[in-house]
Parts: C-alpha cells; structure tokens; sequence
C-alpha cells in the first residue's frame, strides 16, 4: 500500500509529494520548497520517519516544481527524471524566476528521461506515465492503476484547468489530454494536483466548468 504525504511548499503553494512504500522507501515529485526553512522541514520529515528516497520525478519543470532538485540530487544522490520536452523549460527557470522576483540558481540538466505510455516499477507496482501537454510540453503525469490514484502536476486541479499563458502553453493541447488522458480513467481515480486540494476524475468530468 502506498502512503502518499504531500507538503505545501513556496511562494506559489506547490504541493510536493512523497509516495512511500511499506519499507520507507520513497519517490519524490515535484519538490517545491524555497529557502532554508522549507529545506529544513522537508529534511526532517524524511530523517524523523526514516524515510529513504530513491527517485526524483518531475511532472513538469515550471519554477515553483523545481525548486529541490539541485539539493536533493546532491544529498541523497539522486538522478532527475523530466519528459525530454521539459528541457528547455527547465533551462528558462532561472530567467523566469528572475521575472517573477524569485531568485534561481542555474539548473543542472535532467539525468533521465521518461517517455510517453512507460511503465515504471514502484517498488513492484506499476506506474503508468502519460505525456500531457498544454499546460507546458512535455507535463506527463503518473498514474497508479492498482491504488487508483494519479499525479497530475499542473495539468488538472479542483475545478480548474492548468494556465496555458506560459511560453509552451496551448488551451486546446491541454484540454485535448485532460480529456484523452485523464477523463478516460474511472470516476473513483484520485486526482493529486500542483497547487490545491485533491479531487477525482468523476467530480471534474461532472463539475469541472472548463470541461463541460
């Protein structure tokens, strides 16, 4: 049984998250906390349940999802995995944080990449990826059939869609992969976003105003 801890992180409330198996080893997505207090907490948390991380994912690499690669890549000797479309989204970051006020130091490039339709193994369950474009290009998101559960990143939320004004951005992309992708799954499928609460495919194919 997966356990999933999320963390509220940055000048944009980010939610990161820790999918953790039953011998506290843990995948960590989209790390988002900035400055020293944030790093501390999140550090913590790991240390004081003795939690073990042993992958690092991105659903995508706007700014506020990328804030913890560097460091943890560095600490716990990680390698970063994005979608490969991600690579100049990821370059950019420091320049938009700049625009943003958000000072960013130069991002190291991805280590891995991981396709559309990939089958990843957690800890001997299968996570599915899905490349979901429109709210940047290469956004992918993971999908966990068994446990029937789903990380979107930026590209679903509670009754809203993912901005599409960021360079790469495009509302038709994004509405064709929320309804190709997503709205294909069960209605009982548990919706983990990056920014807000959770939600489930069946109240956003029901209740979702961009998509009715």
């Amino acid at each position: 049984m997966t356990t999933i801890k999320s963390f509220c992180f940055g000048p944009f409330s980010e939610n990161t998250y820790l999918l953790i198996n039953e011998d506290k080893k843990c995948w960590i997505i989209d790390p988002g906390f900035y400055g020293q207090n944030e790093r501390n907490l999140f550090v913590n948390y790991l240390e004081q349940n003795e939690i073990q991380p042993v992958r690092l994912l991105n659903t995508h690499c706007h700014l506020d999802h990328i804030f913890g690669n560097d460091f943890l890549r560095k600490k716990y000797n990680l390698d970063l995995e994005i979608h490969q479309l991600e690579i100049p989204i990821l370059a950019a970051a420091p320049q938009i944080g700049r625009m943003y006020g958000v000072p960013l130091d130069e991002q190291k490039p991805a280590d891995l990449f991981i396709e559309d339709n990939a089958v990843l193994d957690f800890f001997g369950t299968q996570i599915n990826v899905f490349l979901t474009p429109g709210h940047s290009p290469g956004s992918i998101c993971f999908y966990n059939k068994k446990e029937q559960f789903i990380i979107v990143g930026d590209v679903l939320f509670n009754g809203s869609i993912g901005r599409t004004d960021l360079p790469g951005g495009d509302y038709d992309t994004l509405i064709a992969s929320i309804k190709n992708r997503l709205l294909v799954l069960d209605d009982e499928v548990v919706v983990y976003n990056g920014h807000g609460p959770k939600t489930t495919i069946g109240n956003e194919r029901r209740n979702n105003p961009f998509l009715n």
